[in-house]
């Protein structure tokens, strides 16, 4: 994968990892005090599918593409709901015609918080973190860093606030990606113990995800959920085959909501043989052997 995000904006493992960040901010906003959301990785925040490097690679048809031109359930439209709001207000007023921009993590963060809520976005690729500046200039609900995503993290914690959501989104290009992880996890938690956190992963090799699941559980951390989607059996030379999500703390109503999502994604989503998805506890509720 390039590390650059606009060759991958809008794709499967963004829709995934995008309207869970929209369920958790959502679940957040039903107390009154404010709250905090930390973006580790945060990219450029808005992409601009006309752009050379989003049509190289077109990966966003596979993607929001494919959910845009359905009709789901009421069910599956409900979870969507503030995801998709995101999306369409980024595009002609609101429009439900072709897609002309992606809103990345640090869009859909500002657009669903409210006055009082507060944003700190860090990005370590020096043209992004310009964009990611020039982006929020004007905005004093809304910080920007560039800084390596994992000293970032160490900074950050706790925020003043006390509640709030950190979103780890590692661009998985160098070896040890999956340890940096584990050991980002357990030194964030120790900073932030009651707050939610999620990490995105990427799937290339099930044996090594696997292996970093049996780890991040071992940190023995009380309430650690995985959610996995796949658009295809992992294979040998490697590529990505599918995505999860980490989350420690997810919100009470998030395990019932994922249930019912990812198996519509993964059906709307899929790409070949093994296209699929896994729900599991690592920690809390109902643990199962990753």
């Amino acid at each position: 994968m390039n590390y650059r995000h606009i060759y991958h904006a809008g794709n499967f493992a963004d829709v995934l990892k995008h309207a869970v960040l929209a369920l958790v901010i959502a679940h957040l906003k039903r107390k009154d005090t404010p709250f905090r959301i930390i973006d580790t990785h945060a990219g450029i925040g808005l992409y601009d599918l006309s752009r050379e490097e989003a049509q190289k690679t077109g990966e966003w048809h596979d993607g929001i593409g494919r959910i845009l031109a359905d009709s789901p359930p009421p069910e599956i439209a409900e979870i969507l709901a503030p995801y998709l709001e995101v999306v369409h207000a980024e595009n002609v007023a609101g429009s439900h015609g072709p897609l002309q921009r992606y809103p990345g993590s640090p869009v859909i963060a500002r657009r669903l918080m409210r006055p009082d809520d507060r944003l700190v976005v860090n990005e370590a690729h020096p043209a992004d973190a310009a964009a990611l500046t020039a982006l929020f200039a004007k905005d004093r609900a809304v910080k920007v860093l560039a800084l390596d995503g994992w000293t970032a993290l160490k900074s950050l914690l706790p925020p003043k606030e006390r509640r709030g959501l950190v979103l780890i989104d590692p661009p998985f290009e160098e070896p040890g990606e999956f340890r940096r992880i584990v050991e980002g996890l357990a030194a964030a938690h120790r900073r932030f113990a009651t707050g939610t956190i999620m990490i995105w992963y990427a799937i290339k090799d099930d044996r090594a995800v696997r292996t970093f699941a049996r780890e991040a559980a071992e940190l023995a951390i009380p309430k650690v959920l995985s959610a996995e989607l796949l658009v295809r059996a992992p294979l040998s030379a490697g590529g990505l085959a599918g995505s999860g999500l980490i989350i420690v703390n997810p919100p009470f109503t998030l395990e019932s909501q994922l249930a019912a999502l990812l198996p519509y994604l993964a059906e709307r989503l899929g790409q070949g043989k093994g296209a699929g998805d896994r729900l599991i506890w690592l920690t809390g509720e109902r643990v199962t052997n990753p």
